[in-house]
């Protein structure tokens, strides 16, 4: 008995007992690997001179520097101040570091000496793709071809993300400035300080802390704090009728336009002039294909919502037959104002980041 006892007992947490100890273990050595020296960025970013200021967010700012062996970097630098920004900095590396896609920026290391908490990336020259598609002279930049392949890279990055790869990840906070652009204007996602990974099975999430960018969430996500791949899904829509449409989606219920992009181009779809909205130098078939997916990214019910691989197939040629998209969930100025064209909604409190 006292054999088969001591048989019985549970074992200490090992390679042999514990799978999760090689993922911590993994986890661990992967992170050791990626530790740089404060020296070394403080002098790669001419000690975070505003001059190699690349921008500011939510969490702090983003410096251009150069390597000793001359590669360019972007380090993120996280406020000291900020409580929330360090759980994104660590949710941030745990999740980046695991993903590899050439439609997604590479996490290169880190470095959390001195109290400073950095992130080092590869450096994307063109920087993000609202400075170029909101901006009144940069937007010619952007002819047609090259929207065309900002969409599906966009499209084929979220599918890695949501199907793919070894992880399930929800990014949360797909938007214009978290695409960038590299020299070939070839896109990638970026800050994914807001994403969550799910288990295999697992379809949906739910949190009391509804963080995101106003114009781009899902409504099911403001309303009720419910999260999926299909709530990424919606953004990705809202990100296409803005690429296609040069516009970007109001943020109508802190703004005093009347109508957000969603409803404006849901009522010249339905009226058969959604084509005069678009760039005129466009190519009509694909951009009325562009905004056909659009719509039904954007539909009010996420099961009504294709997956990220069938937006791909979607995208990727006229053979693949599109369904009638139903009317999109729309944002309204007023949460008791009538719309012919959708459902007003109140707007709970919500943390928008910038």
């Amino acid at each position: 008995c006292f054999f088969f006892w001591r048989r019985k007992r549970p074992l200490p947490k090992t390679k042999q007992s514990d799978p999760s100890y090689f993922a911590d273990e993994e986890d661990n050595q992967s992170v050791d690997s990626m530790l740089i020296d404060i020296s070394t960025l403080r002098v790669a970013t001419g000690d975070f001179a505003d001059s190699n200021k690349l921008g500011d967010g939510g969490f702090g700012a983003v410096y251009k520097g150069i390597l000793p062996d001359g590669d360019e970097i972007a380090v993120k630098r996280l406020l000291k101040s900020s409580t929330q920004g360090v759980e994104e900095l660590k949710n941030e590396l745990s999740l980046v570091a695991k993903l590899r896609h050439k439609n997604l920026v590479t996490l290169l290391g880190v470095c959390l000496e001195q109290q400073e908490r950095l992130l080092v990336y590869e450096f994307v020259p063109n920087r993000s793709l609202d400075l170029f598609l909101f901006d009144a002279e940069k937007h010619v930049e952007l002819d047609w071809e090259t929207r065309y392949k900002i969409i599906n890279g966009v499209a084929r990055g979220l599918q890695y993300l949501h199907e793919d790869s070894q992880l399930k990840v929800v990014h949360r906070d797909l938007k214009a400035s978290n695409v960038l652009l590299d020299m070939n204007m070839n896109p990638k996602i970026s800050d994914f300080g807001l994403a969550k990974i799910f288990g295999r099975d697992q379809t949906q999430g739910v949190t009391n802390r509804v963080v995101g960018t106003y114009g781009y969430m899902a409504p099911e996500y403001v309303m009720r704090g419910n999260y999926s791949v299909k709530s990424d899904v919606f953004s990705f829509g809202v990100l296409v009728l803005e690429i296609v449409m040069g516009r970007k989606n109001s943020d109508c219920y802190n703004s005093h336009q009347s109508q957000d992009l969603l409803t404006t181009v849901w009522e010249h779809w339905t009226a058969g002039t959604v084509l005069e909205m678009a760039d005129p130098s466009m190519n009509k078939s694909d951009a009325l294909r562009c905004i056909h997916v659009g719509l039904l990214c954007i539909q009010g019910n996420p099961t009504d919502r294709p997956m990220m691989s069938t937006v791909a197939m979607m995208l990727g040629g006229d053979t693949f037959s599109l369904p009638a998209p139903s009317k999109p969930a729309f944002y309204s100025t007023n949460a008791g104002a009538n719309s012919s064209t959708g459902s007003s909604m109140s707007i709970p409190s919500v943390q928008a980041r910038s």
